[in-house]
């Protein structure tokens, strides 16, 4: 399965009341975010009309390989495919918070912040040994804070979306070094930041540093491509780059689905690089806009 089949699915069986179908109807979820994330793992696994509980988890562990924690990155990992990360917020404007996880274009098997479980999920037939590296799709949902709906749905490549992974790196560093630096305190690395010790007379006080990442929304990040029709209640935007578009064998039925749904479109643009601004990165664009309770 791929994000193809997801975006299939969602112009098939679309749901928007998450509070009402995945918090009371089917009692798979305690809060908005957790609906979401369920909601997307239908999607890609093709159960968001699945009530029978035994046969959606047969479903997953066929299409899933991974199903994360809230400790530790991705949520989501398709087998032999792309991770997931999951991100809820309750403004079309709002920040994406990724605590202390910065933004991926890729996701690597030697990333320290992943489980292990995660890191064995995957092992190549060829060489037996672990997944190396998997392209991530950030799943960012906005969620009305009053009627739990969900309103606005982007899938987004990290490759547009972030910059490479020495880029922040590199930031982590520095501030470590500086931090080591300053005269008259122990500093102790960590996989955070750091900790600095004893920074009280009688050594008894440990300062720990940790970082909390932020990201724009692509909503504001890639504006001159998001084009949100105000007069609908739910819009969609998926951008994939063209290089990834190829890729994909399973266009025919997102294809003739495009065709035949009003609501849906298809379009090419390009975009600034995510690691160099002066080159433009072809993409595909695709976009839904619907009301709230139109075809549920």
């Amino acid at each position: 399965m791929t994000i193809i089949d997801a975006i299939s699915n969602l112009i098939e069986n679309p749901i928007y009341k998450l509070k009402d179908t995945y918090i009371n109807e089917r009692n798979r979820a305690n809060s908005a975010g957790d609906a979401l994330e369920e909601y997307v793992k239908d999607l890609f696994a093709g159960t968001v009309t699945e009530l029978d509980e035994s046969e959606r988890k047969k479903r997953y562990s066929e299409v899933f390989s991974y199903l994360g924690n809230n400790s530790n990155p991705p949520d989501i990992i398709l087998k032999n495919s792309d991770a997931i990360e999951v991100k809820k917020i309750e403004s079309s404007q709002g920040t994406i918070q990724l605590n202390s996880s910065y933004p991926k274009n890729k996701l690597l098997n030697s990333n320290s912040s992943i489980s292990k479980a995660c890191r064995e999920c995957e092992v190549d037939v060829d060489t037996g040994e672990n997944w190396n590296e998997k392209d991530v799709i950030y799943a960012i949902g906005t969620i009305d804070s009053n009627s739990r709906n969900l309103v606005n749905l982007i899938f987004i490549y990290g490759d547009e979306y972030a910059a490479d992974i020495e880029i922040y790196e590199n930031i982590k560093q520095k501030i470590k070094d500086g931090i080591a630096k300053i005269e008259g305190i122990e500093f102790s690395p960590t996989k955070e930041l750091g900790k600095v010790k004893k920074v009280d007379p009688l050594g008894i006080t440990d300062l720990r540093m940790r970082p909390m990442w932020s990201i724009a929304n692509p909503l504001k990040a890639f504006k001159e491509i998001f084009i949100i029709n105000k007069e609908k209640s739910f819009n969609f935007t998926a951008i994939i780059n063209k290089r990834k578009w190829n890729s994909f064998g399973n266009k025919e039925k997102l294809l003739k689905l495009i065709k035949t749904h009003d609501n849906v479109s298809l379009t090419e643009a390009k975009i600034q690089d995510s690691n160099n601004p002066a080159k433009l990165k072809e993409i595909i664009v695709i976009t839904i806009n619907a009301d709230i309770g139109e075809n549920e």
